[in-house]
């Protein structure tokens, strides 16, 4: 005859004191308390199913109280007498939880900040995972990324534009799809950008200005980005000119090689493709707006010719020689570097060479807005002039190029306002 199990008492579980060997108290159906030498007090429960004797672990004392040991060794026997093993659904379930957390969005957005990080400015990297770790991570960065639906997302945003800085809202929630379309990617279980289902939940930003970037120590680390694109040639090409020519885009990518003198240092854009106000048809007629060419504007040029000198443009479009690059090339390269609309564009760069050329470098404003072909008419009100104040351009075309290069190499240049 089995010999009777005398329930366990909170007094006896408390007071229970490691000996030589580890030893178990028996509390009766299958649940015991395993004292270990160290100690450790550990709930465990014998069972059988299938015909096999089984253990499964409970957690330590005090944590688990005699009473919650006790409850938990009843759902255990529920589960047995319905014919699961609730060693094996623990384990499941467990292993269902390290899933959950291995795919949480915190995870899986840091996985893609260390993706693209060394594509991004240091800036501007800095700020964004700021961003992630401010208006994000508190509040569905622990959830399954593929359980993230657009109500979870719109309450994220709605909190930010509740604080009045709606361009984060917009800026947070493209992150957000950027995380998701790589999670969607590289597997991670997630099936769609629910983002696109919250399209008009936001209020749109107030209207701004093109994005340009006009403190030097913003400009620096563009214009190493630039350097180190890893996209196509002759985007890259595009883009190192963009700073230096600071021209409309459409100016720049409409570049044919018949408008370049390279041995003259000169691109005569012609003014029918050019967007100039207050003209008329017999304005544009025959006229030319002349961009004096740096060196180093003139090197890359030619650096550029054996690849694409057998076109109609300097910039063809990578499908076909006949027509110029996509009028989205400038930007989609700008977004690769890590620059949003709303922080930088390909006509920004316009905005960025008014601004320093002026503050910085002193350059008389007539002369910056003649080169920016703002100023098509003179005092008299006769059409454009294209050799105005040529010289003056030349010297600052060189100079602002100049420039450049000195950022780049992390040069402090003392505006001219301020030296005096």
């Amino acid at each position: 005859m089995p010999k009777r199990i005398v329930p366990l008492s909170d007094i006896q579980v408390s007071k229970a004191k490691p000996k030589d060997k580890a030893y178990n108290l028996f509390d009766g159906g299958g649940l015991y308390l395993l004292v270990t030498t160290t100690g450790g007090k550990l709930w465990r429960m014998k069972y059988r199913f299938e015909g096999k004797e089984r253990r499964i672990a409970f957690g330590s004392y005090p944590e688990i109280s005699l009473a919650d040991a006790r409850r938990r060794k009843e759902e255990a026997r529920k589960l047995v007498a319905n014919g699961t093993d609730p060693g094996n659904l623990k384990k499941a379930q467990k292993q269902a939880g390290e899933d959950r957390t291995a795919n949480s969005f915190e995870v899986i957005a840091r996985e893609w900040f260390g993706a693209f990080q060394n594509q991004w400015t240091p800036g501007h990297a800095t700020k964004l995972f700021s961003r992630m770790e401010r208006e994000l991570f508190p509040y569905i960065g622990a959830m399954p990324i593929e359980e993230i639906k657009a109500p979870d997302v719109l309450k994220v945003l709605k909190r930010i534009e509740s604080r009045g800085i709606l361009e984060t809202a917009h800026r947070v929630k493209t992150i957000i799809s950027q995380v998701l379309r790589y999670a969607i990617a590289h597997g991670h279980r997630a099936d769609r950008d629910c983002t696109a289902d919250l399209r008009g939940a936001l209020p749109p930003s107030r209207a701004k200005h093109f994005g340009a970037l006009t403190d030097p120590k913003e400009v620096a680390p563009l214009l190493r980005a630039i350097d180190s694109f890893q996209g196509s040639f002759v985007v890259k090409c595009a883009l190192q000119l963009s700073p230096m020519l600071f021209c409309r885009p459409g100016e720049l990518r409409g570049m044919e090689w018949t408008e370049l003198d390279l041995d003259s240092s000169e691109w005569n854009i012609p003014v029918e493709r050019m967007k100039l106000k207050n003209q008329t048809k017999q304005d544009r007629k025959g006229q030319f707006h002349l961009v004096p060419l740096s060196s180093q504007a003139v090197q890359i040029l030619r650096e550029l010719h054996p690849l694409t000198g057998h076109s109609k443009y300097v910039f063809p479009c990578h499908r076909t020689p006949l027509r110029p690059m996509s009028e989205n090339a400038i930007t989609a390269a700008l977004r690769r570097l890590g620059y949003t609309g709303s922080e930088m564009t390909g006509h920004g760069f316009r905005a960025t060479a008014r601004t320093i050329l002026d503050e910085v470098l002193g350059f008389r404003p007539d002369i910056i807005e003649h080169q920016l072909a703002h100023a098509v008419r003179d005092a008299n009100g006769r059409a454009y002039n294209r050799t105005s104040f040529l010289k003056d351009r030349r010297q600052m075309m060189q100079q602002w190029s100049d420039y450049l290069d000195g950022l780049k190499a992390g040069a402090k240049v003392i505006p001219i306002r301020q030296a005096g």
